[in-house]
């Protein structure tokens, strides 16, 4: 297989945070020039790309991402999933710890991370389980795990919750030492047996068991007190409840270190899609109300939510097509994150392209702290991991067509605003013209 051109490119007429015209050189892994259109010096071997009209944008950051491997490589590998990363604007992902075995060991983190690299389409972070096998009764090696070469700052044990306050109090504790960061997967074990969606109108008509909004919330509201108690940091994944937005808020206002994600998908779909039994809208936390959608979108454009992570969760085909009760919680969210951002937030008016960089860049970079190489400013001198997007362009989405090596897309059949047209990791072109580069591994465009 090919790899990508190692010439310098030139972007004319590209609008960096959607603001005026310039023209912006890449050489050498960094930002080498910008300036007014045809006034910049360009390397007589540089590749010109016309982005007239066209965003540039820092490298897009995931704080969570499922990669599945090792163990379930049915559903994704490392390669398949940055490979979609890469197509949907991002240059850094953090990879989540369920895996087979757990990234409970620096052992594990090691391999996740150098298979990253293997790939090289994205920067890949892995993130620490922060109890053994996702058990939820012993501290996992959080410190061997740190001081790996994969440097792991966020630790989780996402799909499970570290429901025990005082192990919850420790792991906050733990990670003060060198500066991680625990992000909670806030659900109240006992609230949700068997729970398969939102507890409201919709789940008492279709009759299927409801999952209470108080099982989110009370979780947040604990471990917000315990990381004030221990003052540490706390991240809270996935919030989905108008309640969650006021804690957070609370919390904030009161000067505890926290910080809160909101999903694509609770941005935008309600639990009215479960009328139908489609288990492809089955996820963890569930779709929630209308009123619940409007509440994280003005959290989101407020700051009181600090970022946009995908949850991205690939599932093969047999763990979803089948019946509700049967099915895996999760959707795929890569390579339609910035889309969804885009109709949401921007095409309303309620954000500009530069607060889909800080949430989408700049605060996940901050929070994972990866700030040496991603979430930069696009300037003069600094790494050349961009996402350069058309904002007028349309496209259907299909499950199918993907890249992700799963189609468990809940927008497949919508149509949905903004392509990427290009993506850079230090200036190599791992997408370009809104396809991925081709090659197996990307030669020299890992560390």
């Amino acid at each position: 297989m090919s790899t990508p051109s190692t010439t310098a490119y030139v972007l004319r007429g590209v609008r960096p945070y959607g603001t005026d015209p310039v023209d912006v050189v890449l050489a050498d892994g960094v930002i080498a020039a910008l300036g007014a259109p045809g006034t910049v010096e360009v390397p007589g071997d540089a590749t010109e790309i016309q982005a007239e009209g066209q965003v540039l944008l820092p490298g897009l950051v995931d704080l969570h991402t499922h990669l599945r491997e090792p163990g379930r490589e049915d559903a994704e590998t490392v390669f398949s999933g940055t490979r979609a990363a890469a197509a949907g604007g991002f240059t850094a992902v953090h990879a989540m710890a369920n895996t087979t075995p757990t990234q409970d060991t620096a052992g594990v983190v090691e391999q996740v991370y150098r298979l990253g690299q293997e790939a090289g389409w994205v920067d890949v972070h892995p993130v620490g389980a922060v109890t053994v096998g996702l058990g939820g009764e012993k501290l996992a090696e959080l410190g061997a795990m740190a001081d790996s070469a994969a440097r792991v700052r966020v630790f989780s044990d996402d799909g499970k919750c570290v429901h025990d306050p005082v192990l919850m109090r420790r792991a906050l504790e733990y990670v003060k030492a060198f500066d991680g960061v625990v992000a909670q997967h806030a659900q109240e074990p006992r609230l949700t047996e068997g729970a398969q969606m939102n507890e409201g109108v919709v789940s008492a008509q279709i009759g299927l068991t409801g999952w209470p909004a108080v099982a989110e919330e009370s979780i947040i509201a604990r471990d917000v007190l315990l990381a004030e108690h221990v003052g540490s940091r706390l991240h809270v994944c996935h919030l989905s409840t108008a309640g969650s937005v006021e804690i957070i808020r609370w919390a904030k206002g009161r000067g505890i270190d926290v910080t809160a994600e909101v999903t694509p998908h609770h941005l935008v779909l309600t639990d009215d899609l479960a009328r139908d039994y489609d288990p492809v809208f089955k996820v963890n936390p569930p779709l929630r109300t209308a009123k619940d959608v409007e509440a994280v979108r003005e959290g989101l454009a407020d700051g009181t939510i600090d970022i946009v992570a995908t949850d991205h969760a690939p599932h093969p085909v047999e763990d979803k097509d089948c019946e509700w009760s049967s099915a895996a919680f999760g959707m795929t969210g890569l390579e339609t994150a910035l889309s969804v951002v885009q109709r949401t937030m921007v095409d309303t008016g309620r954000m500009t392209w530069a607060d889909v960089a800080r949430v989408l860049s700049e605060n996940p970079a901050r929070i994972g702290r990866i700030t040496q190489s991603q979430g930069r400013p696009v300037a003069v001198g600094e790494p050349a991991n961009l996402t350069l997007v058309d904002p007028a362009a349309t496209r259907a989405i299909e499950g199918r067509t993907q890249v992700t090596a799963s189609d468990n897309t809940p927008f497949a059949g919508m149509e949905l605003p903004g392509r990427v047209v290009a993506t850079f990791l230090r200036g190599r072109a791992t997408v370009l013209d809104g396809a991925v580069v081709d090659g197996k591994s990307l030669e020299g465009a890992t560390r």
